[in-house]
């Protein structure tokens, strides 16, 4: 009997509560999906007095916290997942609206399981931001590096076309090679 105490039911537990996490993830992400459109609202109604609290703490967070609010997806959430719930705990003292739900699923399933309802949350954190540092983002995850490949591509098509088109106005002004030979009796 003290094997299986210590031993297999544990592990059965372990499954059982597995499953029972994803349910309740599931459960909180679908009733925080209901209330999206009163967190818009409650934010268009605070963003004068939310916005330097967003900044001061933005400001004051890690790298890893920053390069993820301004690239929002869920495998950084899974990746700094202590980094986003000692984020989410700050801005659930300053009132953040919607935080509060999320902050509490982050603490009892993790924010791996909840991690759509974080990415909303740094989605809207981001809104606070000025334009400048997210542009800057932009430049440095190499959007601009993705531009300027393009336009060497685009270049690089319109040059070989170019060739192309030299080389069929050539062969069409060129004699053919039959024709400037003369012919030799056999």
């Amino acid at each position: 009997m003290g094997y299986w105490k210590s031993k297999v039911l544990p592990k059965i537990k372990k499954v059982f509560e597995k499953n029972g996490n994803k349910k309740a993830a599931a459960e909180a992400s679908k009733s925080f999906d209901d209330s999206k459109e009163e967190i818009n609202k409650e934010l268009e109604e605070k963003k004068s007095e939310l916005q330097p609290k967003v900044l001061e703490i933005y400001e004051a967070s890690s790298t890893e916290i920053k390069a993820l609010v301004k690239e929002r997806h869920e495998a950084g959430v899974k990746k700094n997942s202590t980094a986003v719930t000692t984020f989410l705990e700050e801005l659930v003292k300053i009132d953040f609206p919607g935080s509060k739900p999320v902050s509490d699923a982050v603490s009892k399933l993790g924010p791996v399981y909840v991690s759509a309802p974080v990415v909303f949350i740094l989605e809207k954190v981001s809104t606070f931001l000025p334009p400048e540092e997210i542009s800057v983002a932009k430049e440095e995850s190499g959007a601009a590096d993705k531009d300027v490949v393009i336009a060497e591509e685009e270049k690089a098509a319109e040059e070989l076309f170019e060739k192309i088109e030299d080389k069929q106005v050539e062969e069409e002004k060129a004699p053919s090679t039959e024709e400037a030979a003369p012919r030799q009796p056999a």
